[in-house]
């Protein structure tokens, strides 16, 4: 009992001086019961002579009693009993991520519905939400490469920002070894055990300063793992040749080409694992097995909020309350 009421303290800590209600109110009851006298009138009391009071009688002061207890608990609930707050140690399992994804505009081809692009985002946001405890950062790449988002635990920030990627924020092209390069860059300063880039593209290196093979050697040197996925049907897909002023794109089918070799390189080198994305069920598959990856354990400082205790107390009060009532008009009730 001294246990549980250590582990509470009372939001109106000054309503504590009702308490002094309990002692007046006893002193009140025992000078009542010393003052009321009843009258009955009757011819002898030779009757009543060597007749010794009743259990019954000493134990109706059990009533009072019953409800003076209900009377300190109500008023616990009005000082409002909470837990106390408190910061605690937890461990929480995470990896650092890095998503690196090809923005070209061959990505925009529509073997994938409604075209690779978007349904890379797609994909991506639910695996983003399949992970709660890791921290996700985002580049992008087609000609150029960029950090769209740093790594990051909001994750409603990242999503936000997925959802408003598209073709043409940078040069087109695909600069495969730029991409990855500037993945790796965000996240191997992390103090995470396991650090991972996942790197989506659909086509060959053909533009960027970085080699590929040179990005997955500066990968390895932070341990950094890098899964690669390949997006594209095999054969050929319906794809833009041509865009016109008012930036619309003319289609027409060409074939797919990915460089899976480096792709399959890349990710040997450094401890991953290359997959091949033939359509939208394929590549959420691939992201539901990157999701099986092992995870770090971080320490953090977990704030515990107070919370209401008042609930027990005021049943309990109710309870006394409703016992007393009970008695009083049962075994204890009296005509006078």
């Amino acid at each position: 009992m001294l246990s549980f009421f250590n582990d509470i303290t009372f939001a109106d800590k000054d309503l504590r001086w009702l308490f002094l209600l309990i002692p007046l109110l006893l002193g009140w009851y025992i000078w009542k019961n010393r003052t009321y006298n009843p009258e009955l009138k009757v011819s002898t009391i030779g009757g009543f002579e060597g007749i010794k009071p009743s259990f019954r009688q000493y134990s109706r002061h059990a009533l009072f009693a019953l409800r003076l207890a209900a009377i300190s608990l109500l008023i616990l609930v009005l000082m409002r009993p909470q837990s106390r707050s408190s910061w605690k140690d937890v461990k929480t399992e995470g990896i650092d991520i890095v998503m690196s994804l090809d923005i070209s505009g061959s990505m925009l081809a529509k073997d994938f519905k409604p075209d690779r692009l978007e349904a890379a985002k797609d994909v991506a946001q639910d695996f983003i939400d399949s992970r709660p405890n890791d921290r996700i950062g985002l580049v992008i790449f087609s000609g150029e490469s960029f950090t769209q988002c740093p790594l990051t635990s909001d994750h409603a920030v990242i999503k936000n920002l997925f959802a408003g990627i598209h073709t043409g924020m940078v040069a087109d092209g695909t600069a495969i070894g730029n991409g990855l390069a500037t993945a790796v860059a965000r996240v191997k300063d992390s103090k995470a055990k396991s650090k991972v880039v996942i790197l989506l593209t659909d086509g060959v290196n053909n533009q960027g300063s970085v080699a590929p093979m040179t990005a997955a050697e500066i990968a390895k040197a932070f341990n950094v793992r890098v899964y690669t996925i390949g997006v594209g049907t095999m054969g050929k897909a319906l794809s833009p040749i041509a865009m016109y002023p008012n930036g619309q794109y003319e289609y027409g089918y060409v074939d797919v080409n990915i460089d899976e070799k480096s792709l399959t390189e890349i990710a040997g080198l450094t401890g991953g694992k290359y997959f091949r994305a033939t359509d939208n069920r394929k590549l959420k598959d691939i992201y539901k097995e990157i999701d099986r990856l092992e995870k770090t354990i971080f320490e953090e400082k977990n704030f515990t909020n107070k919370a209401e205790w008042f609930l027990p107390f005021a049943i309990a009060a109710v309870v006394l309350l409703l016992l007393e009532f009970i008695l009083r008009n049962t075994v204890f009730r009296s005509i006078l």
